[in-house]
């Protein structure tokens, strides 16, 4: 039996004997503070066992009690009412309906006490509407400015708003949510109140004992059914396998068994670094050709992902496609065995810190974005069928010793006819931060060779800055979503990136940076293709205009990280 259906199996009985009733004694951040117990728990300070999910607290660098709700929303807890289930908070940054933007109950066990809710619609206005029908937000206003709070529901006529714009929709919320600055939520589960108006406690240790039969039971049969899959699936990825080794016999690369890949990486000697589908070792063919052999993991391996690398990047032959020299599989063991290139990833140059990074200049860093545009465009338009990658990002692009780039990890990758113009597919695939929106929900369009674009500018974006697409503002005090800064500074003379580069450097940033937001549109119909990406790259920079806004539903004075949340949102739909 498989060591994880083990674990599954005995698990119950390692928190029961491990659990320890000392290990949750209530706790408080300050002597004026609240108790932390059941459901809640310190995260710094009490195990797991001892709170309910979605009730996490911790003491802040003031002593205050700080709750964590969804997406890194974190409020100032004043009170918890354990019979009532009622918790009293309040925002430190006094301006909730900023936070706000970031924040989804319904990803959370709390709710607003205040039954009636309503949504509403905030708007910026230069002038007072000309009728008393909204809620003034004083905290986000300024001399020049006023927000106000509207009820979606009124239409535009009974409420004259000629000199404001439309910033955000909220969904279900009381209003005075907008001026006032602390309020109380509740929780029904866990449901404690009778337990707790008898001068008793719940506790998460009294709830496992009483329910560990139906638990148990049901990770054995969970066991048994994960142990069907699992042989299923092994033996349809052998046959898959099998058929597809039989047709592969005309084509290129050489096939080695597990003894041969064990003698070219010296018995897996030189690690190269570790992924998620496996560990890549440094080797030497023969003929004394150094070669990178990614040896797959077998228990995250999958047949398709397997065929798919080896079919796709088979029949390729590009300078910037990574060269597959052969691969393995014998038996349950597969290995693919590629060129070696000893710049290691993109990843390595533009985001690793300290004395290992590798400086680029800004013509280099042309010439890759260019290397990288051209190895994308022969994949949508170069070869017999049209291939579309979905995993494009600065891990899989690799550089030689020239620092040129070559595209890799295709195990994602989807060939569709040249004539079709969108693609079936049954799951999202792809890097979050780098996935087409088109590709995690439908309705914003069909799966197409644009999803690759998509991908391509946000690396693109991620080579200007220096960073992750989310990362610190240029004060370093809060996060920021790195291209919607981008676009906003792109032109403005007090941007500190511009400053700290030369002329040429200037100019070159900047044309990467608008090929970049042309990439990103959400609206398929803005986005180029690969072969327009590659003429902008090589053309003057005077020439290139600059795109439309490609972040919607967000404004200056609204945090870039709403972006995200939509994004995470879509995923889980």
């Amino acid at each position: 039996m498989s060591p994880f259906v083990y674990f599954l199996l005995f698990l119950p009985l390692v928190v029961l004997v491990l659990g320890n009733d000392d290990d949750c004694m209530p706790i408080r951040c300050r002597n004026d503070g609240p108790i932390i117990r059941f459901p809640f728990r310190h995260t710094n300070r009490q195990p797991q066992h001892c709170g309910y999910p979605g009730f996490d607290l911790f003491c802040d660098n003031k002593n205050n009690t700080v709750l964590v709700l969804p997406f890194s929303v974190n409020v100032i807890v004043k009170k918890i009412n354990y019979v009532s289930q009622r918790v009293f908070v309040f925002d430190q940054e006094k301006c909730f309906p900023k936070t706000l933007t970031h924040l989804n109950l319904s990803a959370s066990p709390f709710r607003f006490l205040i039954k009636f809710l309503d949504d509403y619609t905030l708007f910026n206005c230069s002038d007072p509407p000309r009728r008393d029908l909204s809620i003034v937000v004083p905290c986000l206003g300024d001399s020049t400015c006023q927000f106000y709070a509207v009820d979606s529901k009124l239409s535009m006529e009974s409420l004259p708003l000629t000199s404001c714009t439309k910033t955000y929709d909220f969904k279900s919320v009381p209003w005075k949510i907008f001026q006032e600055n602390d309020f109380y939520l509740e929780w029904s589960e866990p449901a404690c109140s009778v337990c707790e108006d008898k001068g008793k406690r719940c506790s998460s240790r009294k709830q496992l004992i009483e329910g560990f039969g139906s638990i148990l039971a049901a990770i054995i049969l969970a066991a048994f059914v994960y142990l069907y899959i699992r042989v299923r699936t092994y033996q349809e990825n052998r046959t898959m396998i099998g058929k597809f080794l039989r047709d592969y016999k005309a084509l290129k690369p050489s096939r080695f068994s597990y003894s041969d890949i064990k003698r070219i990486t010296h018995q897996f000697n030189d690690k190269l670094g570790e992924g998620g589908y496996g560990i890549v070792y440094k080797g030497k063919l023969n003929n004394e050709i150094v070669v990178a052999v990614k040896v797959l993991n077998n228990s995250n391996g999958n047949g398709e992902e397997f065929v798919n690398e080896v079919s796709t990047i088979g029949r390729i032959h590009h300078v910037n496609i990574v060269r597959l020299l052969g691969f393995c599989a014998d038996g349950f063991r597969r290995a693919l065995v590629y060129e070696f290139l000893p710049n290691g990833s993109l990843e390595k140059s533009i985001f690793q810190a300290g004395s290992n990074r590798i400086t680029l200049d800004w013509e280099k860093l042309k010439d890759i974005a260019l290397g990288i545009a051209k190895g994308i465009k022969y994949l949508h338009e170069g070869c017999d069928q049209q291939i579309l990658h979905f995993d494009i990002k600065p891990q899989n692009v690799l550089l030689d010793h020239n620092f040129n780039p070559k595209i890799c990890d295709f195990g994602l990758a989807k060939l569709c006819s040249k004539e079709q113009s969108a693609v079936t597919m049954t799951a999202a695939r792809g890097t979050m931060g780098y996935i087409a929106p088109e590709v995690l929900s439908r309705t914003f369009g069909r799966v197409s060779y644009k999803s690759d674009v998509y991908s391509f500018g946000m690396l693109l974006l991620e080579m200007v800055g220096g960073r992750k697409n989310e990362d610190r503002n240029v004060n370093n005090t809060s996060p920021v979503y790195f291209p919607q800064w981008i676009y906003n500074h792109i032109n403005a003379e007090d941007n500190p990136m511009w400053a700290q580069i030369d002329e040429q450097g200037n100019s070159i940033a900047r044309k990467l940076s608008i090929v970049g937001l042309w990439c990103i549109q959400w609206c398929l119909t803005n986005r180029p293709s690969m072969k327009d990406v590659v003429q902008m790259l090589e053309g003057e920079f005077n020439d290139l205009t600059m795109p439309p806004n490609p972040f919607p539903a967000t404004t200056n004075s609204i945090d870039g990280r709403h972006y995200q949340t939509q994004m995470s949102i879509i995923l889980e739909e």
